[in-house]
């Protein structure tokens, strides 16, 4: 049976996905232990965040997830050479890890729901732009869709996050989210084009890597990461 692609956009798009995301902020408590919005009044800073992840953190996710659904099309199913160019745009070991771990929540599910779609897929320790990229071509979805699924998830994990950070309206952060609607759509249209490795771009935050590595090294959080 084959799947119509927006709906298993909107189904991967679910918050209430068995990925084992729920267990992360995408950088948010880092950011708030650091001082991010220290007060009400500064509450601004939270979609300010997920826009700045964006423009770099995110954008070279969501391109590593879009050269590996162009290669997996291709019949290349050694995805090493995606991952391996990923790494060395994402200067964080804790951010790396982190991806791992997502990496394995989504291969568990997208074995589940594709077994034999996701056969010849070897590697046991995937980064999630690698799993969602596959995922992408199993499901029908174009590289724009793709991206946008990776720049939606990392928007709605901030707002979900904020809910149990901060003192904060649902419908405030439901209204960040739709008020970066047009930031996801700009980030995926700039990398829809990616086809290899070296078509992702290399765009760093230090303030928000250094921020993954303290948090790395503390007991006191609510998420992973």
């Amino acid at each position: 049976m084959v799947s119509d692609p927006q709906l298993v956009l909107a189904m991967l798009a679910d918050a209430r996905l068995p990925t084992g995301g729920h267990a992360h902020s995408a950088g948010l408590e880092p950011a708030i232990l650091a001082g991010l919005a220290a007060n009400p009044r500064r509450l601004h800073e939270i979609p300010d965040l997920a826009r700045t992840r964006l423009r770099t953190i995110t954008t070279v996710e969501a391109a590593a997830a879009v050269a590996a659904r162009a290669a997996w099309l291709r019949g290349e199913y050694d995805l090493s050479g995606v991952e391996t160019a990923w790494c060395a745009r994402t200067p964080s070991a804790a951010m790396r890890d982190t991806a791992r771990q997502l990496g394995r929540g989504y291969l568990r599910l997208a074995r589940g729901l594709w077994p034999d779609a996701f056969a010849g897929f070897t590697s046991e320790r995937p980064v999630r732009p690698v799993v969602l990229g596959v995922v992408g071509a199993v499901a029908g979805l174009d590289a724009r869709q793709v991206a946008l699924l990776v720049g939606y998830d990392d928007v709605q994990t901030i707002a979900s996050a904020a809910l149990k950070l901060v003192p904060l309206d649902p419908a405030q952060a439901m209204r960040w989210v739709l008020d970066l609607h047009p930031d996801i759509a700009a980030m995926a249209d700039e990398i829809a084009h990616v086809e290899s490795p070296g078509d992702i771009p290399a765009r760093s935050a230090p303030v928000l890597d250094d921020h993954a590595e303290a948090h790395a090294r503390t007991t006191r959080r609510l998420f992973h990461a």
